[in-house]
Formats: structure tokens, sequence, C-alpha cells
């Protein structure tokens, strides 16, 4: 009869322990995480002078339609539009 040996890990109490104190140590650095933004990406999300001045127009045209004082310039959107398909054309 042939007697094998059986592959138990050493069982150190001290090295467990040491083990799950680096475990919990890495989860609570894992759980910071920092976000800086740069200075230039903080001027890009500021409103620009264009798009303020774009703002204040469509709220100046809403004001206009909604009172019923808005009137199309037919030759002045003709000319528009002919100008643009000139231009994409090129």
């Amino acid at each position: 009869m042939k007697i094998q040996k059986f592959n138990l890990p050493a069982v150190n109490p001290y090295k467990t322990n040491q083990l799950k104190a680096e475990q919990m140590e890495r989860k609570s650095k894992m759980g910071t995480d920092k976000l800086e933004i740069s200075t230039e990406a903080k001027q890009l999300s500021e409103a620009s002078p264009i798009t303020i001045e774009r703002k204040e127009r469509v709220e100046q045209l809403k004001a206009k339609i909604e009172s019923g004082t808005y009137k199309v310039d037919a030759e002045q959107l003709a000319s528009n539009l002919a100008n643009y398909y000139k231009a994409k054309k090129e």
C-alpha cells in the first residue's frame, strides 16, 4: 500500500493576517479618485461673446414671433439661399 502526501498549504496565521491587512490597504487606496480640469478647459466651458450674442438674437426673434410682429423679407431670404448654394458648389 502506497501513501501519498496531501498537498496542504502551510498554515501561518501571521501571514494570513498580513495579507488581509494589505488587501484592506489596497482597497482604501483604490477608493479615492481625483479630477483636475485645466484652465484651458475651464475657458472653453465658459460662454463666448458670440454665443451670448446669438442667444440674445434668438430671444429677440422669439419675442417678435410670439407678438406677431416678425415679418420675413422674401427677397433677402432668396438672396441668402442663392449665395449659400453658390458658395457650396465652389
